[in-house]
């Protein structure tokens, strides 16, 4: 008598690590629909990413180790992942921040430097916690930030359309949405398994972080902005409007994402709630993206 057994399928938890290399020769000084504004609220954004994406990978790799999560094969393999897309987001996005150097923006690379002490406001919560547990649940948030607006960005035709002067452009933006939204739970699972998410202080935690997030996030990277437009002497009301209007308006990016960030703040929260297996599916087709091959 035969005994069958089950074996789940771990591979539709897996994603690839995809080399890319972007050429942005072609790129135009206001690649995004042509507007001042909104192309410097973009490039903005991007000076965030190199030192930040870092700091994901290094608040994850930090913990790798740690006995509760040494052992789990299908979490790590997840991990490795998580640590190579993060490493070639920020690879893409410094090659695309000096490319915006050249047209003038000298101060893109402070901005990239500046983000690494934005960072270091998470220190005044080493009294409370260990750094490396404060460290993984700013990583949750701001994860849980970049996932939002990724399926804000992949569920909105208009707003790519704006891009689409510029097929690099597209692409690239449209390929880092898909690979946040791919392991957007792997830094909370990690937090999960180690220190819990809905009570005590992992959950306090993961609040405090989430709300430092935003603020700084917010803060931080309109200040950027502001910054290349007076550059380029056009820091008038005029660019803030279409700016607000297309990222805070009533139909604007970040307004329509605010449910989704509300549910952080339930205890029995996980990324996964918000269903977007469907999504990459398309986009991944659209994009001509590699898929999850096991060995």
């Amino acid at each position: 008598m035969s005994i069958m057994t089950s074996i789940p399928d771990l591979s539709r938890n897996r994603f690839p690590v995809r080399r890319m290399d972007f050429d942005f020769a072609e790129t135009k000084q206001y690649w995004f629909n042509n507007d001042a504004g909104l192309t410097h609220f973009m490039t903005a954004l991007s000076a965030l990413f190199p030192v930040g994406e870092r700091f994901f990978v290094d608040s994850v790799r930090a913990v790798r180790k740690n006995p509760k999560i040494a052992d789990n094969f299908d979490l790590q393999a997840q991990i490795s992942a998580f640590i190579g897309q993060e490493a070639m987001h920020s690879k893409e996005h410094h090659a695309l921040n000096m490319h915006a150097g050249e047209f003038g923006y000298k101060d893109i690379e402070w901005m990239e430097a500046f983000t690494a002490t934005v960072l270091s406001a998470r220190k005044i919560l080493t009294p409370f916690a260990p750094i490396e547990m404060i460290d993984l649940a700013a990583t949750c948030a701001l994860e849980h930030f970049t996932a939002l607006l990724a399926e804000q960005v992949l569920n909105n035709p208009k707003f790519q359309s704006m891009m689409a002067d510029d097929p690099v452009m597209l692409k690239l933006w449209l390929w880092h949405c898909v690979e946040e939204t791919e392991h957007k739970a792997v830094a909370y699972d990690v937090y999960k398994n180690i220190y819990g998410t809905d009570k005590g202080s992992a959950y306090v935690l993961r609040v405090v972080g989430i709300l430092m997030a935003t603020t700084l996030i917010l803060g931080t990277q309109s200040y950027f902005t502001a910054r290349l437009l007076k550059k380029d002497g056009k820091l008038a009301p005029k660019y803030w409007l279409k700016v607000a209007n297309t990222f805070y308006g009533i139909n604007g990016l970040f307004i329509k994402a605010i449910p989704h960030f509300l549910d952080y703040f339930k205890p029995s929260f996980h990324p996964n709630d918000h269903d977007t297996i469907h999504l990459l599916s398309v986009w991944k087709r659209n994009l001509s993206l590699s898929e999850y091959k096991p060995s």
